[in-house]
């Protein structure tokens, strides 16, 4: 069992920056491959990027590739989200994600409660 808490999200301007960050519980954390998924209102979640349980490969959607960064550090047990010239089509509840790599939702087995990103144009 992973448990997972986000944090990290609030309000920037338009291409401004924010990290987000998930800790996980659990003396596993380093066995799983992680997410970051996203939902704005009214639309379905969706892939952010996923790194691999050793941090050696990354995937991200097209979206946010060159502007988003996917980092972990099992020592600490937590996953980050490095997000830098920022739009207000990023806007929207991130979920960080345990148990798989890549853009399918349903192959993750453990998901955070979300933190609120907003970005004013």
């Amino acid at each position: 069992q992973v448990q997972l808490v986000e944090s990290g999200g609030g309000l920037v301007q338009a291409g401004g920056s924010l990290r987000l960050s998930c800790a996980a519980s659990g003396r596993t954390f380093s066995s799983y491959s992680m997410g970051w998924f996203r939902q704005a209102p009214g639309k379905e979640r969706e892939f952010v990027a996923s790194i691999a349980w050793s941090g050696g490969s990354t995937s991200y959607a097209d979206s946010v590739k060159g502007r988003f960064t996917i980092s972990r550090d099992n020592a600490k047990t937590r996953l980050y989200l490095q997000m830098n010239r920022m739009k207000p089509e990023d806007t929207a509840v991130y979920y960080c994600a345990a148990g798989s790599v890549g853009p399918l939702a349903n192959t993750y087995l453990y998901w955070g409660q979300g933190t609120q990103v907003t970005v004013s144009s």
